[in-house]
């Protein structure tokens, strides 16, 4: 089975290929670090907070410590 590579377009064999759906490991690292760099994204539902991200509410806040 073949199908085109996502970060290069050329043909990604899936017959012994471990990095699947990528042609080579170097492709699999181009696209990693496009979605480490944020040029990825998943959209996701609106703030309706109408604020940016709310501060205080991480897993480090002093508010979620027991």
């Amino acid at each position: 089975m073949s199908a085109k590579c996502p970060a290069c377009k050329k043909a990604a064999s899936k017959d012994g290929n471990k990095v699947y759906p990528f042609c080579s490991e170097r492709c699999q690292l181009v696209d990693l670090g496009k979605w480490l760099n944020e040029e990825y994204r998943v959209p996701g539902e609106a703030d309706e907070s109408g604020g940016g991200s709310e501060q205080g509410q991480g897993p480090g806040s002093s508010s979620n410590r027991e």
